[in-house]
């Protein structure tokens, strides 16, 4: 027997079957919604590619020059454009010196301000205190250098001696640093901890566990893939922070592991040599972007360990 579709009085039947009045109707607005955000998302992949491009071009014509050599380039500990030696680890030490040091400043302290935002802080007392960090996030940089250069270099002095530390060094510009991305690692930190469900929290009061012990034993582990990401963005920040190295650390490139002594970074010696008198296509300006380059790539790999981590540890609570 051969079945009928029953038609509604006053409808009118797709070709498929389906009501007219019930198909998707060509809703312009949000078309070009669509569209915009499609276009913003183009452009920034367009510009990471471009910049991408720049750097890869610049940095192959300094390569291939005839007075550069990769095992030079990596293997030496002398920096002189001027005297044609390109060894990169003097650059390459001091921005890890100051990222060190700047992590040994920023990860506890920003840890323990998001433990508190989260866990102790009452909702006055996170009402003071987070308008508190948007502030200190939102000081230029370079006031943060002079402040470096200023006061902390100055109390540096006053407690390890003038002989032993220099005007310029790379611990002032890196305890400095690190004061600069406590609101980095404190929010970022603090919206992992705050995305733990509160069911958790309640089975471990309900077990007798203290709340400091519930924050650490209990909310922290859950949130470790957040918090993780929170350090190795920090770290991105630090290696490329450019105006307090610049002015603090000190100018000139030195292989030294001593946060006392005056060392330039890689975005230090970027900065230096940009503003002086470079001719274009000489090797000097295109040792920039030699420079650049690296720098872009131990950023992207520290972002790409860093989605790795939060992939890896996500813990999905229903």
């Amino acid at each position: 027997m051969k079945s009928e579709a029953l038609v509604l009085p006053g409808v009118r039947v797709a070709s498929r079957g389906t009501p007219s009045s019930l198909r998707r109707r060509v809703r312009w607005g949000e078309q070009a919604i669509q569209g915009f955000l499609f276009l913003c998302g183009a452009v920034s992949i367009l510009t990471t590619l471009g910049i991408v491009f720049v750097l890869g071009r610049e940095s192959l014509l300094f390569f291939a020059s005839p007075q550069v050599h990769l095992s030079e380039f990596f293997g030496t500990t002398t920096w002189q454009p001027a005297i044609e030696r390109f060894g990169i680890w003097p650059l390459v030490t001091a921005t890890l010196t100051v990222s060190l040091i700047a992590m040994l400043v920023a990860l506890p302290l920003g840890l323990a301000v998001a433990i508190y935002l989260s866990e102790y802080a009452s909702d006055k007392a996170r009402s003071i205190l987070k308008p508190v960090m948007e502030i200190l996030a939102g000081v230029p940089t370079v006031v943060y250098g002079y402040f470096a250069l200023t006061f902390m270099t100055p109390l540096l002095r006053s407690i390890f001696g003038r002989d032993l530390v220099e005007i310029y060094n790379t611990a002032s510009a890196g305890i400095v640093i690190g004061i600069l991305i406590i609101p980095l690692v404190s929010s970022m930190a603090e919206d992992a901890l705050r995305a733990v469900p509160d069911s958790l929290r309640q089975a471990a009061y309900g077990l007798g566990a203290t709340k400091l012990e519930t924050a650490v034993q209990v909310v922290l582990p859950a949130a470790l893939s957040g918090v993780t990401a929170a350090f190795i963005v920090a770290i991105s920040r630090a290696v490329g922070e450019t105006m307090v190295v610049a002015i603090a650390a000190g100018a000139g490139p030195k292989f030294t592991f001593n946060p006392f002594q005056a060392a330039e970074t890689m975005t230090g010696h970027i900065v230096r040599i940009s503003g002086g008198d470079l001719s274009y296509d000489s090797i000097d300006y295109n040792s920039i972007f030699a420079i650049g380059l690296l720098l872009f790539v131990m950023t992207l790999t520290l972002n790409i360990i860093s989605q790795r981590i939060v992939r890896r540890f996500r813990e999905v609570y229903e």
